[in-house]
């Protein structure tokens, strides 16, 4: 018999492992078990074949309507041809090729599951070379099925490689052979929400007796990775609370009240709001980790430098660590620009308050490094702003108090240790995002963190029109879209063009559209759109490139020549998402813009409308009008809400990837739980968390917390 730990190949064997392991990424029993059906199906209930979309994987149980094969022109290859209908007598393809046997076994009536990606050709909906099951039962659709009989046949997220009923056999195998398992959740939790032990909830999602049942076990396993993970949050705010650091009392009349008084322009009430929560974080005596987000563009790098000025007045040294040189650079110009003479201590001349900003990034030389690490070292650098750089073993700091991480989930737990032990004693914490959080995410997520919010834009911001430009059926629309470029450049401003590509990559075969059921889409690439548009649609305008496989200096130099208005079109790559700050870009317009997720596309567009002009952005695409990628553009185009925007991301991908973040492989611990659905359940599930913490942690509970650590190779932030 098999417990929750037991290695999958101990139960299904080597070759059934090794496609799970590779497939799914699960390893134990344990963990398999996690893999719930995404719905049931019953004998007679086809899948509603109008809901498709394209582009996903999908299961579809529906009966053969008609076939037929032919052979392809000037080859030796069959194809055979199946339509497949449902109940309401919605059609979709499907294709086999160099499988001439299919059209035999394909009788019409027949029902069967068909898995693949659906695709679509010449309008229709298809799929292509797809896996299929036939179900038990003869042709005759109203004949029993036996397998059906009272029974619901779960369908499960697949990939190409492992349909849902090659999953479903896996895990009849693994229940058939499961012990009894050990429940972590407290048992008055239990009987006060009525569900049924862990045991019973597994064998009930997986092998429901009844949808009721199916329903159950599926509230008691959402409520599992909800209380986890306020547990979790919960004792480690808990102990981060028990961790001593030094209060930064700062001195009156310092640099941060020069430098308010220096300010040309005024804070936003939540400015100044935000600044005051951080001041008093910094006089407590233990660090603060706090969460900054604010929308693209509200000024969170003002009060992420109010708050470095109160340290540095506290007379400690400050950290600021950016994802990429092309950012720190940009932090480092808008943070000496802003602070201008006041950073220029040890200059002649300097004012008595002067502060010394410096600057540390991979690409400078050795010799460079080495000066700025001693300058550090001594403490006569205050404010270091930098990339992975300062993350180096030769980095020592003086007396390092507060730590800014901006675009936090870009950093990994190691990486973010790995500066905080640089410190003497622990620093102060506070990271940033530009990337909205819904409320239930903020309490599911970084249910650890005190989180302060940025919701109003600075005075004088003017407001992105976006349009969403249909390529394919509208190309004229395109030629538009150059054409705007060049108005906008012959009134004085400037532009963007963004790709998701540096470089084309190889040759496409000749029958990829047919073999996939899709129209080709050779997404645009940096280096061949920039001298196309400069010799083309843009000629006579000054167009240059930035991505990522330049030089530091050369995209550094790239950039300085579009900020001093030298260069009018900035054919780039994401490098530009965040931090880029040049308020006469106007206009954006974002090439194969369904390659990009939703907080992307709305970080980009944050990068135009930033000075007294209109900001125009123009999304084009070639996906079918029909598709979740299209709807997903659509989404971006009709709101400048960057919360509103999260929420419709958090409904179309996967929890644990919200804010971006890649797993790694790992699979995420939100398997079913929905932070926007589920709220009702989240709030439960912290009270639970809040009382069992009171009450005292089993081990089998805590071992489950330690396992659940442990896994999260990936975090959207330290938690300490």
């Amino acid at each position: 018999m098999a417990n929750l730990e037991t290695k999958l190949i101990d139960v299904i064997g080597d070759r059934s492992a090794k496609v799970v392991a590779s497939e799914l990424g699960y390893k134990t029993v344990g963990d398999f078990l996690h893999h719930y059906p995404r719905r049931y199906v019953r004998r007679g209930e086809l899948t509603n074949i109008a809901e498709l979309r394209e582009g996903e994987e999908a299961t579809v149980l529906a009966k053969v309507h008609s076939v037929k094969s032919r052979r392809m022109a000037n080859r030796k290859q069959v194809i055979v041809e199946v339509i497949i209908e449902d109940n309401n007598r919605e059609k979709m393809s499907l294709t086999f090729f160099n499988q001439a046997w299919r059209e035999k076994e394909m009788r019409i009536g027949r029902q069967g599951l068909f898995a693949g990606k659906i695709g679509t050709f010449k309008g229709s909906r298809q799929l292509a070379h797809p896996e299929l099951e036939w179900l038990p039962g003869d042709s005759d659709v109203e004949d029993a099925i036996e397998s059906f009989a009272d029974k619901y046949l779960p369908i499960y997220p697949a990939t190409g490689k492992f349909p849902s009923w090659k999953i479903a056999k896996a895990l009849e195998i693994v229940l058939d052979s499961l012990d009894q398992v050990e429940d972590f959740l407290p048992e008055t939790i239990r009987t006060q929400y009525e569900f049924p032990d862990l045991y019973l909830a597994f064998k009930e999602v997986h092998r429901p007796t009844d949808i009721q049942s199916a329903d159950l076990a599926k509230a008691r396993l959402t409520f599992d990775e909800a209380f986890l993970l306020q547990l979790t949050m919960l004792n480690q705010k808990r102990e981060q609370a028990k961790i001593y650091t030094l209060a930064r009392i700062p001195k009156a009349n310092g640099v941060l009240a020069e430098f308010d008084k220096r300010l040309p322009f005024q804070l936003t009430p939540g400015q100044i709001s935000v600044s005051e929560e951080i001041f008093r974080d910094l006089l407590a005596e233990h660090p603060m980790h706090r969460l900054l987000q604010g929308e693209v563009g509200s000024g969170k790098t003002i009060v992420a430098l109010r708050s470095a000025l109160n340290v540095i007045d506290a007379s400690a040294q400050v950290a600021f660590l950016a994802p990429t040189e092309v950012l720190a650079q940009q932090h480092y110009r808008t943070i000496k620009k802003q602070l201008g003479e006041l950073s220029t201590k040890g200059e002649l001349g300097a004012p008595e308050l002067a502060i010394n900003v410096a600057l540390l990034t991979g690409s400078m030389s050795q010799s460079e490094k080495r000066e700025t690490q001693a300058r550090i070292r001594s403490g006569e650098v205050d404010l270091v702003v930098g990339t992975h750089a300062l993350l180096s073993e030769a980095v020592e700091f003086n007396d390092l108090g507060l730590v800014v991480v901006d675009e936090q989930h870009r950093f990994g737990v190691e990486q973010r240790d790995a500066l905080r032990a640089k410190a003497k004693t622990p620093p102060h914490l506070l990271v940033m995002t530009a990337t909205p959080i819904p409320r239930t995410v903020a309490i599911t997520v970084f249910g650890d963190l005190d989180i302060s919010t940025l919701s109003e834009l600075p005075l004088g911001r003017t407001p992105i029109t976006t349009h969403l430009v249909n390529a394919l059926s509208k190309p004229n629309y395109l030629e538009r879209a150059w054409q705007r470029i060049r108005e906008e450049v012959a009134a004085g401003h400037q532009a963007y063009v963004v790709a998701p590509r540096i470089s084309a990559g190889n040759s496409e075969d000749i029958d990829m559209d047919f073999l996939f059921g899709t129209e080709s889409k050779e997404m645009a690439a940096v280096t061949e759109l920039a001298p196309e548009l400069a010799t083309g649609a843009l000629k006579g305008l000054r167009v240059a490139q930035l991505h990522g496989k330049q030089s530091s200096e050369e995209k550094e130099a790239t950039m300085q020549a579009f900020s001093a208005n030298e260069i009018d079109v900035l054919v780039s790559t994401t490098v530009i998402e965040v931090g880029v700050d040049v308020p006469n870009a106007t206009v954006m317009v974002i090439m194969d813009a369904d390659r990009f997720g939703i907080s992307q596309l709305h970080q980009l567009r944050g990068r135009i409308g930033r000075g007294e002009a209109p900001g125009l952005c123009l999304l084009i695409t070639k996906v079918a009008e029909n598709s979740l990628a299209f709807e997903r553009l659509n989404a971006v185009a009709n709101t400048l809400d960057g919360f509103e925007l999260a929420r419709i991301d958090l409904d179309q991908r996967r929890e644990g990837d919200v804010l971006g973040v890649s797993q790694s492989g790992s699979r995420s611990h939100l398997k079913l739980l929905r932070v926007l659905r589920d709220e009702e359940i989240i709030i439960q599930a912290r009270s639970a968390a809040e009382i069992t913490l009171t009450n005292g942690i089993s081990p089998t509970l805590e071992r489950e917390i330690k396992k659940l650590m442990a896994e999260r190779e990936v975090e959207f932030l330290d938690k300490g």
